[in-house]
């Protein structure tokens, strides 16, 4: 008799940057598992749209919470909104300043920092005690395979996700004694109203990919229920990644910059 593998099932996760991209795909396939959810993005607009769609398909139950978790101490103040049990947390949400960097603009640098780190570290702290206390749940923190190198014209977008890399890394080993799985995933580019920002030019280093394809790639993570720090969507950024980290500075660079312009 040939069993099926078993599927994680979180009873209610909360996915931040969930009104498009990756975030929206993540709820989708929770929904169609069965979760129940607690939606978080700025646009209430899609959010709503998108609640409404997973209950009417799923039977699910679906909050919205619009938020912008740039502000201070965003990940204390949501659990405050946010008071039940949480079993999966996705720390999703999160923007990208590109060109060079003595052309940007401080304010949106400070943006960046505050939603991409400081919200990551913050949403952490608020629901990662819980879990501890109970000795279950799971943290997915959405990185990039930008982490892997520091990356001319996105420089503090790549510096950002190697924090949230090497943050995550850490978490892995600091849970895992308590039964709570923490993990970094890194999509490369990925065809989301992200590259409609920043531009293509930005993806030049990488293979497009799908909102599906790096969801599916998490999902088989949790699927296996295999402890690891982190995880890279697809095989050619995987190797992508490796080989960054084997090539110097010296010569990476100036290959990355003529990659991108």
């Amino acid at each position: 008799m040939i069993r099926a593998s078993p599927r994680y099932l979180p009873g209610r996760s909360l996915v931040t940057g969930a009104s498009s991209g990756i975030g929206a795909e993540f709820a989708r396939t929770l929904a169609a598992r069965g979760s129940d959810l607690v939606l978080v993005a700025r646009r209430e607009d899609r959010l709503t749209t998108l609640a409404d769609e997973l209950e009417r398909t799923h039977g699910i139950h679906c909050r919205t919470v619009a938020w912008d978790l740039s502000v201070e101490a965003s990940g204390r103040r949501l659990r405050e909104v946010v008071p039940e049990r949480i079993d999966l947390v996705i720390n999703n949400a999160g923007f990208a300043v590109q060109g060079p960097f003595v052309d940007g603009d401080a304010d949106d640098f400070a943006r960046l920092i505050a939603v991409d780190i400081r919200a990551v570290v913050d949403v952490c702290s608020a629901f990662l005690p819980d879990m501890i206390a109970r000795t279950s749940g799971t943290i997915i923190n959405v990185a990039s395979t930008t982490a892997f190198q520091p990356v001319p014209s996105l420089a503090v977008y790549a510096a950002a996700k190697a924090f949230v890399l090497s943050f995550s890394q850490a978490l892995w080993f600091e849970s895992a004694q308590h039964g709570v799985r923490v993990f970094a995933l890194n999509p490369g580019p990925t065809r989301t109203e992200f590259f409609d920002v920043i531009g293509d030019t930005a993806a030049a280093a990488g293979s497009y990919q799908t909102p599906t394809d790096v969801v599916s790639t998490a999902m088989r993570t949790l699927d296996a229920r295999r402890s690891r720090p982190q995880v890279i969507s697809g095989r050619r950024n995987t190797i992508q990644a490796i080989a960054a980290g084997l090539v110097p500075a010296r010569v990476l660079l100036p290959a990355l910059d003529r990659m991108l312009h």
